[in-house]
């Protein structure tokens, strides 16, 4: 994976975004797992959308796939982040980066195994009118 630091991924963000919030959708997860909107604007066919997510201790976004391409940052916790084949791909601490890319052959779920909420700083590159995740099945992984 590709990492990005947050000044990268802040900068591009208030480069071309407006200011203007609007409603989260809802995305397959665990309870508690929350995001909210800071803002989004849409440049030719694509929405751009820098979203804050926060994963509670012991929970995960469920299982899911983009789109479009994600750029992540963690502002907090440790995101433990698996892949279809239910092995790790990497594990994000505080200060850290992550790119997920798009399509339903990578589907994956980030999960909080920490004892401290997982804040993430997302942007999502979608193409317009694109839900945040698709939902998929768990692809037999022992864990949700």
């Amino acid at each position: 994976m590709r990492h990005l630091t947050r000044v990268g991924i802040t900068g591009a963000m208030l480069a071309g975004l407006s200011l203007t919030a609007v409603p989260a959708h809802a995305t397959p997860a665990g309870p508690g797992v929350t995001g909210k909107v800071i803002t989004q604007t849409t440049v030719g066919d694509k929405d751009y959308i820098l979203r804050e997510v926060t994963i509670p201790p012991g929970q995960a976004t469920g299982w899911h796939y983009h789109d479009g391409t994600l750029y992540g940052y963690v502002a907090s916790g440790t995101l433990s982040h698996f892949n279809a084949t239910c092995a790790s791909d990497g594990t994000y601490k505080k200060g850290s980066s992550l790119v997920e890319p798009a399509g339903s052959g990578n589907v994956h779920i980030g999960r909080n195994l920490g004892s401290t909420d997982v804040v993430l700083e997302v942007l999502y590159v979608l193409p317009h009118g694109a839900p945040f995740s698709e939902d998929a099945a768990n692809p037999g992984c022992a864990f949700e």
